[in-house]
């Protein structure tokens, strides 16, 4: 087990480099076995996530070869195993992708049901009602979710809710199925237009993603393709709001700034100075901000993913600000955190939180409840005042690569260390000083 040592109250300055989309890469890694012909995706983040959906693919027949750190090559042909089910599969939520993907191509699939940070149901009823429009029967038994269809059928299927997970599963297996399927109230986020142009580049014949309309083709085989997967906007969004909260000055390279907006014009209002390239985006602040509203809602509205950083930015700012969020009932397990640190946020009705500003943080002994509020509390330790420990970092690598590495080429003062190893961390106090 390690943890993350931090000395905070240093700005970070400096240019970093954004790594592929891990929800677009989870989505695309599943679909590239949809073919019997060898598929080379590039820009794949080197995250956990990604690592343990490769390892379950090669455990049911697929070959992966890794050229380098983040270019992957997949052949589906060997695939003679539908059951995907081990004890690393069950902990991330993308294991869903899977069964869209062999439906599709199989007409069955035997999928552990998903797992990941424990923020809220995510509930897979929607993807089963799609499943069953297309003509699968679906059930769910053992823990497992087992798909099985004679042959998948387009129809016109409606979502009751906008949902990433459920448009992006019923688009790869309608793909392949006869005839045409029509997705109404469809999710628009970057990552769904993304797994649409990879599926496209294999042969499928999908328009309309990025609307909430979404038309699908289907057709008898996909092909080879060669595919470089998008920048990871909530990757960017966290060193923007990082940027801000400790006043710095940060070029943030490789990334879309249109899917970015929502977050850039929050910082914005609040007084952060941000502009806005080709493809990198530079936030600089060197005052205390100022306060704000924000709701979460589907893109595009202002990301879930985003919200305890920008969250813990506000705690910091001048002023009430009020957070709304509306996608998940369970995402204000990091408050408690950033209490310990000296924020003053009180959640009422489980959804909202009232954030009156204070001046500064002061270190503490902290633990990373998930994904995003890890990634979040490492923020709030950079610029707290004094020393800070992060445990459970193992949620942060689920999504963020070489989080330290990148931190402290920026200028803050982290490093990875064993959790409980005192001369680790008085090591690290002697050379930051």
């Amino acid at each position: 087990m390690e943890q993350y040592v931090i000395k905070g109250g240093n700005p970070l300055v400096g240019e970093v480099e954004i790594g592929g989309a891990k929800n677009a890469a989870l989505a695309i890694l599943s679909a590239a076995v949809m073919t019997d012909e060898t598929v080379t995706i590039e820009n794949v983040p080197n995250v956990r996530d990604t690592n343990v959906l490769l390892n379950a693919i090669e455990e049911i027949g697929a070959r992966v070869e890794r050229l380098d750190a983040h270019t992957v090559r997949i052949n589906g042909s060997f695939i003679r195993d539908f059951n995907v089910d081990n004890e690393f599969i069950r902990k991330i939520r993308a294991s869903y992708y899977l069964i869209g993907a062999l439906l599709g191509k199989y007409k069955r699939a035997e999928v552990a049901l998903p797992g990941g940070c424990n923020i809220g149901g995510r509930p897979i009823d929607l993807h089963m009602k799609g499943f069953r429009a297309l003509g699968a029967e679906v059930d769910i038994k053992y823990g497992l979710v087992r798909a099985y269809a004679e042959k998948l059928t387009g129809t016109h299927i409606y979502l009751d809710k906008v949902s990433v997970g459920a448009t992006i599963n019923i688009m790869m297996a309608a793909s392949m199925a006869e005839g045409k399927t029509i997705i109404e109230n469809a999710a628009k986020e970057p990552h769904v237009v993304d797994v649409a142009n990879f599926l496209n580049s294999m042969g499928a014949n999908i328009k309309g993603a990025g609307t909430d309309v979404i038309r699908i083709k289907g057709v008898e085989k996909l092909h080879r393709t060669e595919y470089s997967i998008i920048p990871d906007q909530i990757e960017a969004g966290t060193f923007m709001v990082a940027a801000a909260a400790t006043r710095g000055d940060v070029l943030i390279k490789n990334v879309i700034p249109k899917h970015l907006e929502a977050i850039s014009v929050k910082l914005m209002e609040i007084g952060a100075t941000v502009e806005e390239f080709d493809d990198a985006i530079r936030v600089t602040s060197d005052h205390r901000l100022g306060h704000t509203q924000i709701k979460t809602l589907p893109y595009p509205g202002f990301p879930t993913d985003m919200q305890p950083q920008i969250a813990t930015l506000l705690a910091l700012s001048d002023g009430t600000s009020i957070v709304t969020e509306s996608i998940f009932e369970n995402r204000f397990k990091y408050v408690d955190e950033l209490s310990r640190m000296g924020a003053s946020i009180k959640v009422e009705g489980g959804n909202v939180a009232i954030i009156e500003g204070v001046e500064g943080f002061t270190g503490a002994a902290i633990s990373a409840p998930d994904l995003r509020a890890g990634a979040a509390l490492v923020v709030a330790a950079l610029v707290a005042e004094g020393y800070s420990t992060v445990d459970c970092i193992h949620y942060i690598e689920r999504g963020y690569e070489c989080f330290e590495d990148k931190l402290a080429a920026l200028g803050g003062y982290i490093e990875k260390i064993p959790v409980d190893d005192e001369r680790a961390v008085q090591k690290f106090k002697l050379k930051v000083g």
